[in-house]
């Protein structure tokens, strides 16, 4: 039987929030079988449960945002996506977070730091099975038009792979690789994703901030991008860690299914907000998929059944 996973033991850390540049901890835990990802506020007079859902989801400008029910009222926790990636690259099926502020910490702007707390935290094999959600049919979601156009799609495929296309009009991002296909069943998602660190543009930074975004922002846990080229010292982790930071998000985006997913996602432009779109398009056809386990791990796509090696 393929199993759910979860964590050994309680491990902690400290950073700040990138848009609201508030110091902030967290505490992630072991869960038990089928409790999925839960986040919980620490910070509130009555702790406040969030579990990881489509529905969830209450805004996803600039980053995914969830409350209880998808209340953009309610108390929420922000910027969810690198760690929700990390997760997904370890195969963790259950977690609860505690944390005393209402953003999920930068740290060094990719989701690494996230892989090492886990791993350090040890991987726990539960007696469950493990419960992917399989897509069997193409489901498509698009937005805009001429250069604005951007869109999203989940095809079925007996593994999971996804694939991203940027396009920006900035010479310095423009030199790097502009797509990059990930099998996720590779077992190279820490090498080759995992330290992809969001990025942004000297005037877009300026107005963000402007508008009270970014506070925490700084080149130690972002690549900062001007008009011609990365102000960054150390410049790039990969040749084309743009376009693999958009995967890394993706890979979060999609794990708030609730499910790790069997299919291949391919987007063009994309962002949190379209991967939301596709993931509720996705799950409102009851024909477009279903939820699937494997009592036999030789059943399941190749590279699932091991557990991540150590960091």
């Amino acid at each position: 039987m393929l199993k759910q996973r979860t964590i050994k033991s309680l491990t902690r850390a400290v950073g700040v929030g990138i848009h609201s540049g508030q110091k902030v901890e967290i505490t992630l835990r072991p869960a038990a079988p089928n409790t999925g990802i839960v986040f919980r506020r620490t910070d509130l007079s009555s702790p406040v449960d969030i579990p990881v859902r489509p529905e969830t989801v209450c805004d996803t400008r600039m980053a995914t945002t969830v409350s209880p029910g998808g209340d953009p009222g309610a108390p929420r926790v922000q910027t969810i996506e690198h760690l929700l990636s990390a997760c997904a690259g370890l195969g963790l099926d259950n977690l609860y977070v505690d944390i005393n502020a209402d953003e999920v910490p930068i740290l060094d702007g990719s989701a690494a730091s996230f892989v090492f707390l886990l791993q350090s935290a040890g991987i726990e094999l539960q007696n469950a099975p493990k419960t992917f959600l399989r897509v069997k049919k193409t489901v498509e979601v698009r937005q805009g038009e001429g250069k604005r156009l951007m869109w999203a799609k989940l095809e079925p495929h007996h593994g999971y792979t996804l694939s991203f296309e940027i396009e920006f009009d900035n010479p310095a991002v423009s030199a790097t690789g502009q797509r990059f296909v990930f099998d996720m069943g590779s077992g190279t998602y820490k090498r080759d994703i995992a330290r992809a660190r969001t990025f942004g543009m000297t005037a877009d930074i300026e107005l963000m901030r402007s508008r009270g975004l970014t506070l925490g922002g700084a080149m130690d846990n972002a690549i900062v991008v001007d008009d011609y080229r990365v102000l960054n010292a150390d410049g790039l982790r990969y040749d084309d860690e743009f376009v693999k930071h958009k995967i890394l998000d993706a890979i979060g985006d999609m794990q708030v299914a609730g499910h790790p997913m069997l299919g291949a996602y391919t987007s063009f432009k994309g962002g949190h907000e379209l991967n939301n779109k596709l993931l509720r398009a996705l799950l409102a056809d009851a024909s477009a998929y279903e939820l699937v386990t494997f009592d036999d791990d030789s059943q399941a796509p190749r590279g699932f059944a091991e557990l991540a090696p150590a960091w």
